[in-house]
């Protein structure tokens, strides 16, 4: 096989955890290490260790004062100057309080993010996936929604100012991907689309579809907000024609997607009815856009998914099957329900507090449809006009 995408990694990513009780868990990271090990589907040689990102790398999208309270608050037992502004910063709410050592790895998750964009501008390999990348709500000045540094803003910033590339910024999580949106609300050569859960019901309450951009960035901003309750038809029939709208149009140089599994049924932390077959069949979209406009240049980071047993080890392991082409996409294709392996599913079911489904799919059989399905699905067609009204 080939060696045409890189899997950019460091141990410290491990240690992003805000507490025991907190959702955002990163033994997903182990499991899905884990599953594409077992299937011997990832391979030393296509292993890259991440970097840390400099100061100076953090300050192309965040505050100085922001980044000192990080440092601040990542010891011990902080000084009260730095407890005193912990609120200021975001850093005292359930969602994003802070940790040890809070800068240090999270300078790491940047500079992983910042890797993968050079191993693919290099021409090192045409793909790379970052999976613990996606902190897509951090803000220039404030932690938000399990993020402290942005560091999809940050490798975007890094795109421009190193490459001068045109970059479309593609986030398929369930919950919008806001940080990243502000970050280049008004910047012409980026180009960011989001399709999530509307903004009426689920953090963080934005991402509606006039939010389209300002001044020189106008029209470069598109938001896809699905309704409560989603099913599979309807979130890919509207991903696949905006996205392949707004590629068309834009033409970028490069894609930096995102990759939250959270709009699955069985995430706890939103409303959607969604299977893993949007997380088998997304990716293969956005590889094929990518092939299409950017000559194959792909940069993807991981980002939300709270079912870390069921949903993120299954999905992230399609994401990375999809970045390298794997034989077993095509067995997919004619059996749904190819079963996991066994050596695996013993590993971690005897530690898991729910029953690992045993396929790589989900075998639907037993899912009963939203009674209001067709009022969903038309409720989103009339989402998709909406933001679509503007391109030829």
């Amino acid at each position: 096989m080939s060696i045409n995408a890189m899997f950019i990694h460091h141990d410290d990513e491990l240690k992003y955890r805000f507490n025991e009780d907190h959702p955002f868990n990163q033994k997903r990271l182990e499991l899905t290490y884990d599953l594409l090990t077992e299937i011997e589907a990832l391979l030393p040689a296509q292993m890259l260790q991440a970097r840390r990102a400099t100061e100076d790398e953090l300050l192309t999208i965040h505050q100085p004062s922001y980044i000192h309270t990080v440092k601040g608050l990542s010891v011990d037992h902080p000084k009260q100057q730095w407890l005193d502004k912990a609120e200021i910063y975001g850093f005292t709410s359930e969602d994003t309080p802070y940790f040890k050592e809070m800068h240090a790895v999270t300078s790491t998750i940047v500079g992983g993010s910042i890797t993968a964009v050079d191993t693919v501008m290099s021409g090192q390999s045409l793909h790379a996936l970052h999976l613990g990348g996606g902190l897509h709500h951090a803000l220039s000045n404030r932690g938000s929604g399990f993020c402290v540094y942005n560091d999809a803003s940050v490798a975007i910033a890094y795109l421009r100012q190193h490459y001068h590339a045109r970059v479309l910024y593609i986030d398929t999580d369930v919950h919008h991907g806001d940080g990243v949106q502000w970050s280049f609300y008004t910047d012409p050569q980026v180009c960011t689309y989001s399709i999530h859960e509307t903004g009426k019901f689920l953090f963080p309450g934005t991402g509606f579809v006039h939010e389209r951009g300002e001044s020189d960035g106008f029209g470069t901003c598109y938001n896809i907000p699905m309704e409560p309750f989603t099913e599979d038809d309807s979130w890919l029939d509207c991903f696949q024609e905006t996205i392949q709208r707004v590629t068309a149009m834009f033409k970028p140089d490069i894609i930096v997607s995102q990759h939250g599994c959270d709009a699955h049924a069985y995430d706890p932390l939103s409303h959607q009815q969604c299977s893993m077959r949007i997380y088998k069949a997304m990716p293969a979209i956005i590889h094929q856009l990518a092939h299409q406009y950017c000559e194959g240049r792909w940069v993807a980071l991981g980002g939300g998914g709270y079912d870390i047993w069921r949903v993120v080890p299954r999905a992230w392991s399609l994401l990375w099957l999809e970045m390298t082409d794997h034989p077993l996409l095509k067995q997919l294709d004619h059996d749904p329900l190819l079963p996991l392996p066994e050596a695996w599913m013993e590993r971690w079911q005897q530690k898991a507090p729910v029953t690992i489904p045993a396929t790589w799919l989900d075998n639907l059989t037993d899912w009963e449809p939203m009674p209001r399905r067709s009022e969903i699905s038309s409720n989103n067609r009339k989402m998709v006009d909406v933001a679509l009204q503007y391109i030829p």
